[in-house]
């Protein structure tokens, strides 16, 4: 069970580890790109090339999973929550994959969040599906250093690659009876709401740090935002600066022969990639040539 291309890569990895794919369920399909044409999830495009049955999410129900007979369900970035009357359908149970270092960060936006805080290290963790989200006992976790310039999708598509390989080792483990379970110390559990366009727009009151890392966590959605002269542009890169400018959060420095660099909190960033409503990303140098900052 999962949707989007971070599901696809562990639905990958158990095709070529030679499971048996009884069934796949995942989110219906959606209008996508400049033409709006319909288009089947990642995870329900890769099923079909393996001539596996496919379900969509809202026709879930006890009775239909009876029907298939799993073993065990596996649920990875699937985007809703499976009742008790189907968890305890499978003869193995059912296991999810998560994108955080639980308890730390569960919830709907796991990987963003960590970089929006600032954390260092993170990384995915198999876990027994329980009532409560990212609440059940857990299997095992792998980890990952966060770099300094990781965006959100960045860290999507390693901790992608990273769950396929702990869901791998997890099934194995099931399978010979070897797999721990170990329970979660829920005091110490965090959370993780699903991000919103109010997101977006920057507070120049904050430091050039949590900025930049607010910059990096929008990535690819919804994109940190700011106000340059009328315009509400998309901020794709910031850099830090050491320059005290004097001026109040939020000012564009007058001399802009550099980039645009934007007085915050502790100091300034500069900012090196956005893009003005309805055109490309570029540099503060395109941008420049034919529009006002102030």
């Amino acid at each position: 069970m999962g949707t989007p291309d971070f599901a696809r890569k562990s639905l990958d990895r158990l095709y070529k580890d030679g499971h048996d794919i009884a069934a796949v369920f995942t989110g219906a399909d959606k209008s996508r790109g400049r033409g709006m044409k319909l288009s089947p999830s990642p995870v329900k495009e890769l099923a079909l090339t393996y001539n596996t049955p496919v379900f969509y999410s809202d026709g879930m129900t006890p009775d239909l999973i009876t029907s298939i007979k799993p073993d065990l369900i596996t649920v990875v970035a699937y985007g809703k929550l499976l009742p008790e009357s189907i968890l305890g359908i499978p003869s193995l149970g059912s296991i999810n994959i998560h994108g955080s270092l639980l308890p730390k960060y569960r919830g709907a936006a796991p990987i963003q969040h960590a970089i929006l805080n600032g954390e260092t290290l993170t990384g995915v963790t198999s876990q027994y599906m329980a009532k409560a989200m990212d609440a059940g006992d857990i299997i095992s976790s792998k980890e990952t250093l966060i770099e300094p310039d990781d965006t959100s999708a960045d860290l999507f598509e390693r901790l992608g690659d990273l769950g396929a390989d702990l869901l791998s080792e997890t099934v194995h483990a099931i399978s010979k009876g070897t797999a721990p379970r170990v329970a979660q110390n829920h005091e110490d559990a965090t959370y993780a709401p699903m991000l919103s366009k109010d997101m977006a727009p920057i507070d120049f009151t904050e430091s050039a740090y949590k900025i930049k890392c607010k910059v990096r966590a929008l990535i690819p959605w919804p994109v940190a935002t700011m106000c340059i002269g009328e315009k509400i542009v998309k901020i794709f890169d910031v850099e830090i600066t050491d320059n005290q400018t004097g001026l109040a959060p939020g000012k564009i420095l007058p001399d802009c022969k550099h980039g645009i660099e934007v007085a915050c909190n502790d100091g300034s960033i500069t900012i090196k990639k956005l893009q003005a409503p309805g055109g490309i990303i570029m540099s503060p140098t395109e941008y420049l040539r034919g529009n006002r900052i102030i």
